[in-house]
């Protein structure tokens, strides 16, 4: 019998859409393939390149009215977003214009005698594990840029957004890359693991949990095969008293309950300064109260329910677990963790709360967020510190120069003031700490994707 994966949609629990797993002959014959179209790849000039590209990505965002309720479908997200078109043309248009630059060779003159120079030479084949929640944006971090850089990618998608694997593979195809350059397998974990430790892979991107992280590290264990790993994350935010209080409350907000909290950036703890605690708090309450919960399909809905029930439950057991302890509820009246659990959870909004508890210290990655009071900014950083990740963090004060002075003292790899939750394509997005390792975007991203290859020549 065919083994298959099903697309267990949270709208309604039933089953949105079923494939067939990729057999070990569909497995070799993509390797295969993929190699004999970097030939030809490698070919052609970066200038040509990013015309395909550009190609894709105007036959992907030509799909978005298809797109967009697939997304509820499969994860969850409502309509009303109108799905993750914005972000995925400006991150794609992004490196597909500084490619050239970011290839280029890099001269090193000076040495009279002797030609030199630093070339970006692409690395092979690169494997793209893409995540469920922001299943287009995570993705095209790593498969534009691999391509423009002349590799080829192999995607296995999060087997709950398995469709977007597909439409990747149609704008492909409608573009016209070469057959093979691109290609979307259906894999089990299993095979997936297999396909890494064959050394028939020259890169791995991997978005998912620490985990997940560690597995993909094991599989690679003497293949050579370099890494890149966006892991798990628990982003703080720090509100100083000289913070514009109605923006911060606003755009605080939304970083935790857009996506139903389901947001590898997202704000999942907050550090308030006393002078201004009890305001923002009366604020943030207030403004959360409009995020309500509902049916994705529905053009009114807010927040859509969570990906899987288990995830919901995660969060579920903490917030339980901060009330046991003395946290303060603000939004909801009933925690249960029920036998037939839902995808459907409302967003919450804790305080009275500390780093004993789980929900301060350990992923959520939901719709729920702790406020916790703080003396000064040494308390905040030591606080914003205490984690074992380090993905992004965000300062909210009108004082641009001591918001810079604070992020150097954040262990994160990213720091914003006065924002958060959003990826700026010029800008390398890495981690640190358990959050992993590598970074997309930015000129650094086509370096993590690309050999160095130095030429140095004598006159004679």
């Amino acid at each position: 019998m065919t083994e298959t994966v099903k697309i267990v949609s949270p709208v309604d629990g039933r089953v949105y859409a079923e494939r067939p797993v990729a057999s070990a002959a569909d497995i070799e014959a993509a390797v295969s393939r993929a190699g004999a179209a970097r030939k030809a790849w490698g070919e052609i000039t970066v200038r040509e390149r990013a015309k395909f590209l550009n190609h894709f990505v105007d036959a992907l965002l030509g799909k978005n009215d298809e797109i967009v309720p697939e997304l509820a479908w499969q994860m969850g997200r409502p309509i009303r977003y109108g799905g993750e078109r914005k972000g995925v043309e400006e991150r794609s248009r992004y490196m597909i214009d500084i490619a050239e630059a970011a290839l280029a060779p890099a001269e090193k003159p000076g040495k009279e005698g002797f030609r030199r120079w630093i070339a970006r030479e692409p690395l092979g084949a690169v494997m793209v594990i893409a995540p469920w929640n922001y299943p287009f944006l995570t993705a095209v971090n790593s498969i534009v840029p691999a391509l423009m850089a002349g590799n080829s990618v192999i995607l296995k998608h999060a087997s709950q957004t398995l469709l977007v694997g597909e439409r990747f593979a149609e704008a492909m195809a409608t573009a016209g890359l070469p057959d093979g350059l691109f290609q979307n397998l259906v894999l089990n974990h299993a095979d997936t693991e297999a396909l890494i430790a064959s050394g028939k892979i020259d890169h791995i991107n991997f978005t998912g949990s620490v985990e997940g992280g560690r597995r993909i590290e094991r599989a690679a264990a003497g293949t050579f095969a370099t890494l890149g790993l966006e892991l798990g994350g628990k982003d703080p935010a720090y509100v100083r008293a000289d913070a514009n209080l109605a923006h911060a409350v606003e755009n605080l907000v939304d970083g935790s309950f857009f996506n139903s909290g389901q947001s590898c950036c997202g704000v999942e703890r907050i550090y308030v300064h006393a002078d201004i605690y009890d305001e923002f708090v009366d604020g943030f309450v207030e403004t959360a109260r409009g995020w309500t919960l509902g049916n994705p399909l529905d053009p009114d809905t807010v927040v859509g329910p969570m990906a899987q029930p288990k995830f919901a439950d995660l969060v579920r057991g903490q917030t339980l677990e901060a009330l046991r302890k003395g946290a303060r509820a603000h939004l909801n009246t009933r925690h249960d963790l029920d036998e037939d659990s839902s995808p459907y959870l409302a967003p919450e909004v804790l305080t009275n709360v500390n780093h004993q508890m789980a929900v301060m210290r350990e992923e959520s990655f939901g719709p729920v967020v702790g406020i916790m009071k703080v003396a000064d900014d040494d308390e905040a950083v030591t606080l914003m510190n205490d984690s074992p990740y380090g993905l992004t963090a965000s300062i909210w004060s009108q004082d641009l120069d001591e918001a810079a002075k604070l992020g150097a003292r954040v262990e994160t790899g990213t720091v914003y003031a006065n924002r958060c939750d959003y990826l700026d394509p010029a800008l390398v997005w890495t981690g640190v700490k358990d959050t992993g390792k590598g970074g997309a975007l930015s000129e650094i991203g086509y370096h993590n994707l690309t050999q160095p290859k130095s030429y140095h020549l004598k006159i004679v």
